[in-house]
């Protein structure tokens, strides 16, 4: 029951994520953890030496980033795994920091900045300047609690969405082309097995950011002073 009490906020945050799943409204919180799949390929090629040369998202929730160079390997499996690591680490950042307007403004410039050097298509465009320049003006102008509650529901939909995403698009649906396929095709191993393991690792991900993250306490207290930071469980 203490527990219960301690993280009841996060909990109800939970349970509407899932009641408004399939809803406008968190329809641009599934782009944005889909962007965070592109940016995790894209990512990966540059820090295994090669470069990106475009980035799109698509409105029925795809997207593909095309890299040249780069180790395939890598660059293939940290889509999924990535976009789940940086979804942690908002959700850790606003769980254990007070840096949830920087966050929140790193989010933002990463948008704007992607949108500009790598983005070419129409909608993928679009998300990506409104999105990033809400999350600028967020964090520029949200109360700190504020900023710290939108990171939480952003965090906690990427924790969602990419281990239903790795077992609808991996192992319920095979047959896709999806980077599980691709990387059975080009390193052997069955779709399933790539998909079945980056599915475990991403709930191990998961335990741990929830093991360190949440603390004794996480409850957002409302009504206090922006130097107070309105949360406890900042203090290992």
């Amino acid at each position: 029951m203490s527990f219960l009490r301690g993280h009841w906020q996060l909990f109800l945050l939970l349970a509407l994520v899932f009641a408004l799943w399939r809803t406008p409204v968190v329809y641009p919180l599934r782009i944005f953890v889909i962007f965070l799949h592109e940016l995790s390929h894209g990512l990966a090629g540059l820090i295994t030496g090669g470069s990106i040369v475009d980035i799109s998202l698509d409105p029925r929730e795809g997207g593909h980033a095309l890299i040249r160079g780069g180790n395939r390997f890598i660059t293939l499996s940290a889509g999924y795994l990535g976009s789940l690591v940086l979804g942690a680490l908002i959700l850790v950042t606003a769980l254990r920091s007070r840096a949830d307007r920087a966050a929140l403004a790193l989010c933002g410039a990463a948008l704007l900045i992607v949108a500009l050097l790598w983005v070419r298509t129409p909608f993928a465009l679009i998300f990506c300047l409104s999105t990033g320049a809400i999350m600028l003006a967020a964090a520029r102008y949200l109360p700190h609690q504020a900023a710290d509650l939108t990171l939480r529901v952003i965090g906690l939909t990427s924790l969602i969405y990419v281990p239903y995403d790795i077992f609808d698009d991996t192992i319920r649906r095979s047959a896709l082309q999806s980077d599980a396929r691709m990387l059975a095709e080009e390193f052997g191993g069955a779709t399933v097995l790539w998909g079945g393991l980056w599915l475990l690792l991403s709930l191990g991900v998961i335990w741990l950011c929830l093991r360190h993250g949440l603390g004794a306490q996480s409850n957002i207290h409302f009504g206090r002073s922006a130097t107070e930071g309105g949360k406890t469980a900042g203090t290992p």
